[in-house]
């Protein structure tokens, strides 16, 4: 090997290392800056070679397009997986398998193990089969129907943790399950011309698909979780199965619990339903297994399925529909949006009748019409989405037009980038009405006993239109409105007075930006410092900012260009307005740390605490991942407590957070 190859050889090792390191520990000994240094020195040795190993981390970018699949026929079977979908048939096939473990056991010289079962996500991807020879990758195959799938290694390669040489040195197949993120296929699908339908078929369409360069724009991921063929296996069960896997660079699944009574494997069950919500990618169950290998390879297999293993199915999160109709809903800020209208159908167990479309150019992207059968997915409680259609257009359908004047006040649409608006700001009741509630709420400016209703008597009885009116009322103003007395009245204008001098991050939420929540406003407010530096930000700028995106620089940005918002902005100067911001101090007590708030804590508010993280050198995030530091958790927590929980992330309460900011 000369100094050239060895040089790409340790670069290739330390690139790779790294890769198996992150997906398996979500640690890497590189930072992205190094990982990008050593991977751009490699390319210019293989180009200055005309050299590229097997497993170099190049080879992930996508091969030229396949002419066709090449047939491969796999070492060893893969099974399908016998299928309940109710707590009884679970005890069914539990008895069942109790029941042939006795059976295996009389009579012989030594008895099968104690029967011991693991409980896992049954991941909704699509199953792949890799093989590898002498440490590196040299096949992946589809399942196909068990026997022969689809030789699809240009598209395996493609993605990142899928290792291309591994320490064993045998011939070995690993099974696992592709998936899409569901951040991935969010992120995807903003700049998609054809946005996928749902993460499964992101998955399933980009192994598939002659072209890998097309897989890689996917960014896939994987989960193993059996081995199919091996010599000599170093282990006798699941647990050390996955070992295995895992010293190999083979991330294995995010969960994994074990169990000895049906009672215990219901009950972690119940426990995969409730986190299945919390989720970055679809599981559509949970699969029991026996651990022990020698009672599953004593137990068999019937003619279609492993009588060790069993998949308890899950009520879908998606479902079709008919699309019966589309209106167009208005917001505070005058933006329309469209809202289908569908044949009720059941996603989870929850009847669905309503699902949103982003905007006009969603609709045409997804070519959805009235009277056609759409694709729904329902994730948490929030309103559920269309994903696309199914299946051609026909002759029945009806196009959906976009409004040409708007549906609360008859004012002309216009377009501003995607989306649509009705630019009335003073007669269009709705928008009004909203964005007067929106200014006066508690993260905003808080503004005491303001409500819709108090919004919606201001527009009818006293002509409000613009925040700025709200400075100009009087108590005698308000008590011509229906349920004001004296002391209310008096409050709401003491209300008013005390909102003028506000808090600089409060008043840029109270603004309105589309997709600014008061999380960013502080962002925003701590980075710049004041509303005029805030207002002339350029994108770049706004981007330095650690979770500010492009198409929320994009938001911002136009904001602020837009001449109605900078007139409105100086009407509430000119009322008196002063938004400050006070620069936090120097405690570095949390830096480097990021914590996520959730749940009711027993003293401070969560946008207390969050400020508290800030003010003492650390960072409030809004979702949990795994660089997140620590969860705070109050009562209530939900979903968030849960995926910590599911990624071992330290869990506090609000008592244990106060004594890290005040060790003394």
């Amino acid at each position: 090997m000369n100094h050239t190859e060895q040089e790409m050889r340790a670069l290739i090792d330390a690139l790779n290392q790294a890769s198996v390191l992150y997906y398996t520990t979500a640690n890497s000994p590189l930072s992205d800056a190094e990982w990008d240094k050593k991977y751009d020195a490699l390319i210019a040795l293989e180009k200055e070679s005309g050299m590229i190993m097997p497993d170099s981390p190049s080879v992930r970018v996508g091969a030229a397009p396949l002419a066709n699949f090449e047939p491969h026929r796999h070492i060893s079977r893969l099974w399908s997986m016998d299928k309940v979908q109710s707590k009884e048939a679970l005890a069914l096939w539990f008895a069942r398998c109790e029941k042939l473990h006795r059976d295996l056991s009389d009579g012989r010289s030594e008895p099968l193990a104690p029967l011991h079962y693991a409980v896992e996500y049954k991941l909704d991807g699509l199953t792949i089969n890799l093989t590898y020879q002498d440490g590196q990758l040299i096949q992946a195959a589809t399942r196909g129907n068990g026997e022969v799938g689809e030789g699809i290694l240009p598209q395996a390669k493609t993605i990142r943790c899928v290792p291309l040489s591994i320490p064993y040195k045998g011939l070995l197949e690993v099974q696992g399950e592709c998936i899409m993120r569901l951040s991935t296929l969010e992120a995807y699908n903003k700049t998609a011309a054809e946005p996928l339908k749902n993460a499964r078929n992101g998955a399933a369409g980009a192994l598939r698909n002659l072209d890998p360069t097309v897989t890689a724009t996917r960014k896939l991921d994987a989960f193993f979780y059996q081995v199919g063929t091996i010599e000599q296996p170093p282990y006798s069960d699941m647990d050390g199965m996955l070992q295995f896997l895992r010293e190999n660079g083979f991330p294995t699944g995010e969960y994994e619990e074990y169990a000895d009574s049906y009672e215990e494997i219901s009950k972690l069950i119940d426990g995969v339903e409730e986190k299945r919500e919390s989720l970055d990618f679809l599981i559509d169950g949970a699969v029991v297994k026996v651990c022990d290998s020698q009672t599953r390879q004593a137990m068999g297999n019937t003619e279609k399925f492993p009588r060790w293993a069993v998949a308890y199915k899950f009520a879908a999160e998606e479902n079709t529909a008919t699309l019966l109709d589309v209106t167009w809903e208005l917001g505070r800020t005058g933006k329309l949006t469209p809202l289908a209208h569908l044949s009720p159908t059941d996603i989870g167990g929850v009847t669905v009748q309503k699902a949103t479309l982003n905007n006009f150019g969603d609709i045409e992207r997804k070519n959805v019409a009235i009277g056609c059968t759409v694709w729904i997915r329902r994730s948490n409680d929030v309103i559920p989405e269309i994903m696309g259609r199914v299946g051609e257009a026909s002759g029945e359908e009806t196009l959906i037009t976009p409004p040409a004047i708007c549906p609360a006040c008859g004012e002309p649409i216009i377009q501003r980038g995607a989306h649509l608006f009705c630019m009335n700001r003073k007669t269009c009741k709705p928008q009004t009405v909203a964005r007067l509630a929106h200014f006066a709420s508690r993260n905003a400016m808080d503004i005491d006993t303001f409500s819709d209703k108090t919004a919606e008597l201001l527009y009818d009885q006293l002509g409000v239109r613009d925040c700025a009116d709200l400075y100009q009322l009087t108590t005698n103003d308000l008590l011509v409105l229906d349920g004001f007395k004296q002391k209310r009245a008096e409050n709401l204008i003491v209300a008013l007075e005390n909102s003028r001098h506000c808090a600089l991050d409060a008043f840029l939420f109270a603004l309105g930006i589309p997709n600014v929540g008061r999380k960013t406003a502080r962002d925003l407010a701590e980075h710049f410092g004041s509303l005029d530096a805030v207002k002339v930000a350029t994108s770049d700028e706004l981007i330095a900012i650690s979770e500010v995106g492009d198409i929320l620089a994009s938001s911002i940005t136009e904001f602020f260009s837009f001449q109605e918002n900078l007139d409105m902005i100086a009407r509430l100067l000119d009322a008196g307005i002063t938004p400050i911001h006070e620069r936090q101090g120097d405690s570095e007590l949390l830096a480097g740390k990021t914590f996520v708030v959730t749940g009711t804590l027993p003293t401070l508010g969560r946008d207390d605490a969050e400020k508290l993280v800030e003010l003492h050198g650390g960072r409030a995030s809004k979702s949990v991942s795994k660089k997140t530091s620590y969860v705070l958790a109050g009562e209530k927590a939900g979903s968030k407590l849960t995926k910590a929980e599911s990624l071992g992330i330290p869990v506090i309460t609000e008592e244990e957070f106060m004594q890290m900011i005040n060790p003394s």
